[in-house]
């Protein structure tokens, strides 16, 4: 049978119900919480628990959803109080509310704000607070009653905030900051705040080093994350310290951008010792030992983790996965080095047969990293070479890893390869290659993308001519950029893509209003080079452009507007949006009928 057209047990209900993300897991007194998406009730976000005994059950009942729109990216939108009860931020309101072990639900904070990085301490819900008022965007660190009463502020002054975290004895409070034009994975600082009289410190960090997840180990020193080696690395470090000591310098990444708050990449265990992550693009779980530096791995069954673990005495709990296992809660008795799957995002598997195996690559000469997954179909045998999709992540400061992607396999077992790329700029692979993109999206990116289909091409993985590509948000910019820029692809899928980067910085969200600057820089002249919707006249490959309505980070228009200008020049395109969607697909429906729409397009292309 004609590849692209192989017939697969996997339907687009399997991908789209594998939407059921479990996140942000926590551990308490023998006890798990973690939340959990809802694609097939348009994408609420509940809070899950399961008991010290095992029995789960579900927290928020609809209407309520669990998320938080700080940065609009969000984050953890929940923490536990010591005797077990939730406090959670509403998508609807925003507000902060206290769920008791009746299933009342009672609003803490007033309407108008948003809230982040929660943490619960001596009667307080410790986080950032963000304010929208008259068309400017304020950000602080402030303290919540959970008796009720007004929300205090401790620290305001900077554009962003993370992390905040108490001090043993409650009388210090550190916390990462940064200002704008600068990201989090740029340059932030490390202060601590002492809290009976304000006096504020700045520990660590600046312009060109990235300071993340700070964690108390006591009154008097503090554990962190820092680039300054070129690698984010952990170190220690006291309050009145010169310098930093480094705790197991290598040259692997101990965390990932911090583009969602209230993450936790390391985690302080009962004995002293830290669990950790470490690696490069996935990150492998381990025990350190910060007095001797010694760090040994756990002898799992899985490929990565997300950086968003929790301690529970000697146990870890966190979000494993596998290239061939789902992502899963997983707790971990460090004792035994037993492993108990909680909560996988996709229960049933299809035949192992139709999965890919994930081969990691290099391409020659240019360093480029990515992940090469040919086509598995144990029923039908390749005559030639197969059909290509290159994957282009977004971000574009973010990386792809192995995790297990039925979406991928989705392709795969019809028969369309599928090339995963970490183009300059990604991370996992240290600053260096992450600062390739500085000044330089709509180039390197691009060129990353082109060279990586001659390399299929000049390797005999896939045919001249037979290759497409495919990105959602920064990786839709690479789509339309390089299908203006190059005739090597047969045709691009573009998911809420950005076009034009004037508007975009017109209206982007706050946390990324200044980041064009970084990326490309500030002269319109250069806007003019490099971004699609002024390059439109060098497409000639069909493409497909899907785009929710309500996307407040890529608005509507970025994608609207590149279809009317390859309409007007006679290029194929199809542009379909979707009501009630925003940066992200996260219904069912809205799943199922884009991925069946670029399977059609694919088809069109290679058959």
């Amino acid at each position: 049978m004609p590849v692209a057209s192989w017939p697969s047990p996997i339907s687009t209900a399997d991908v789209a119900r594998a939407g059921a993300r479990a996140g942000w897991p926590h551990a308490l007194d023998g006890q798990t919480w973690w939340t959990e998406e809802r694609p097939e009730q348009g994408g609420r976000t509940t809070v899950m628990h399961r008991a010290a005994d095992g029995r789960h059950r579900e927290l928020l009942p609809a209407p309520w959803s669990a998320r938080t729109r700080v940065h609009e990216y969000g984050g953890r939108p929940y923490t536990v109080t010591p005797d077990g009860e939730l406090i959670f931020a509403n998508l609807a309101d925003q507000r902060l509310y206290l769920r008791d072990h009746t299933g009342a639900c009672t609003p803490l904070t007033p309407e108008g704000d948003r809230y982040a990085d929660l943490l619960v301490r001596d009667g307080h819900v410790w986080c950032v607070r963000e304010r929208h008022r008259d068309g400017k965007v304020s950000r602080a660190v402030v303290s919540v009653p959970l008796t009720g009463g007004p929300v205090r502020e401790h620290v305001t002054g900077s554009d962003f905030y993370a992390f905040p975290a108490l001090s043993p004895d409650g009388r210090h409070l550190a916390y990462i900051c940064w200002d704008h034009p600068r990201m989090p994975w740029d340059g932030t600082e490390l202060r601590v705040t002492r809290l009976p009289d304000g006096h504020t410190r700045t520990l660590l960090g600046g312009p060109s080093e990235s300071v993340l997840a700070p964690s108390w180990r006591d009154d008097d020193t503090l554990y962190l994350i820092s680039d300054r080696s070129g690698w984010w690395n952990l170190y220690e470090t006291g309050l009145d310290d010169i310098s930093p000591r480094p705790l197991c310098p290598r040259d692997e990444e101990f965390t990932g951008p911090l583009w969602n708050l209230g993450g936790a990449p390391y985690t302080i265990l009962a004995d002293g010792r830290l669990a950790v992550l470490h690696g490069r693009a996935d990150l492998r779980a381990g025990v350190l030992d910060p007095r001797t530096g010694v760090l040994t791995d756990l002898p799992l069954p899985f490929d990565g983790w997300e950086p968003s673990l929790s301690a529970d005495g000697t146990s870890l709990t966190g979000i494993a996965y596998g290239s061939a296992t789902p992502r899963t809660v997983v707790r971990v008795d460090l004792a035994s080095g037993e492993a108990e799957p909680l909560r996988r995002d996709v229960e049933r598997l299809p035949d192992p047969a139709y999965l890919p195996t994930p081969r990691p690559v290099e391409l020659p000469g240019i360093g480029v990293h990515g992940f090469l997954y040919e086509p598995a179909n144990p029923v039908e045998i390749l005559q030639e070479p197969p059909p290509y999709v290159i994957f282009v992540h977004g971000g574009p400061t973010a990386h792809a890893g192995v995790a297990l992607d039925l979406e991928k396999a989705y392709f795969t077992s019809r028969g369309i390869g599928v090339l995963d790329l970490n183009y300059g700029g990604s991370t996992g692979y240290g600053r260096a290659y992450r600062e390739r993109l500085k000044g330089t999206w709509g180039l390197v990116d691009v060129d990353d993308t082109v060279a990586a289909a001659r390399w299929l091409a000049a390797e005999g993985l896939a045919q001249p001519g037979r290759i497409a590509v495919r990105g959602a948000s920064a990786g839709g910019w690479t789509v339309m950029a390089s299908c203006c820029r190059s005739g090597e692809f047969a045709g691009g899928v573009s998911y809420f893509g950005v076009s034009a980067l004037a508007p975009l910085i017109a209206h982007t969200h706050d946390f990324e209003s200044r980041y064009v600057e970084w990326l490309v820089g500030s002269d319109p002249a250069v806007y003019a080079e490099r971004e699609p919707l002024a390059l439109a006249d060098g497409v000639t490959c069909p493409m497909l452009l899907l785009q929710g309505l309500d996307d407040p980070v890529v608005p509507p228009e970025q994608s609207s507007a590149f279809a009317d200008a390859l309409s007007e020049r006679g290029v194929r395109c199809t542009y379909l949006a979707f009501e009630g969607e925003s940066h992200g697909f996260r219904r069912t429906e809205t799943r199922s009928a884009a991925l069946a729409a670029e399977l059609a397009f694919y088809q069109q292309l290679f058959t």
